[in-house]
């Protein structure tokens, strides 16, 4: 039944559906873009897919860092603080980020002779991320499946669910989430003051998960 890519990125909701899905998944697939916090978020996934004897590919993007308009590719100053809504994270987006990702996933895919690609968006990035919201699942789904000859499927299980529903199913599964990554400065440790660390932090406390991850505050 391993028929399955996943877009792994080291962070709370993609490592939660590696440690879920992993009987099915054949590939744990990185993509390297130049983001602040790249270098904190691509080793857990390497780790994590090491740990659950998945072979691990990061694949580099660096044009996106050069070409791209994104606070998140411009340094730790850039990005903002607050809390995780439309108005404060604006910034943040990754002009068609997952597109790109999900495409080149597919073809990863189908030249290795498997079925889906998984992503692990979520509720709390609709508002903010247009890439991440279930129309463009299922468009970018209805494209793969068209494009290519073993009709590759998008498949995201966790839209419909919110941050902190995940980091429930985390909880049942055992996973510390201190092994994952969050922070949009991606500086040593996490800032917890951007809209990610709140983000992290309030998930996990609806939980009911102890946070041990060291903040800079």
């Amino acid at each position: 039944m391993k028929d399955s890519i996943i877009i792994v990125s080291g962070g709370m909701d993609s490592i939660t559906m590696l440690y879920e899905f992993r009987n099915r998944i054949a590939l744990g697939l990185s993509f390297d873009y130049g983001s602040n916090h790249n270098a904190q978020e691509l080793p857990l996934a390497r780790m994590h897919c090491r740990r659950l004897g998945i072979p691990h590919v990061t694949i580099p993007l660096d044009f996106m860092s050069r070409y791209f308009k994104s606070s998140l590719l411009e340094g730790a100053a850039a990005i903002p603080e607050g809390d995780y809504d439309e108005q404060n994270m604006l910034s943040t987006v990754v002009p068609f980020r997952n597109g790109i990702m999900l495409s080149i996933a597919a073809g990863m895919a189908e030249s290795r002779g498997l079925k889906r690609v998984m992503m692990a968006n979520h509720t709390g990035d609709h508002t903010v991320y247009p890439d991440c919201r279930s129309e463009f699942v299922e468009a970018m789904s209805a494209a793969t499946r068209a494009g290519t000859w073993p009709g590759i499927e998008v498949w995201a299980p966790y839209t419909r669910l919110t941050k902190a529903g995940i980091a429930r199913r985390g909880k049942a599964l055992g996973l510390d989430y201190a092994e994952t990554w969050s922070c949009y400065k991606g500086g040593e440790r996490h800032c917890g003051q951007c809209g990610t660390c709140r983000e992290r932090r309030e998930a996990l406390a609806e939980a009911g998960i102890t946070d041990t991850t060291p903040y800079e505050d």
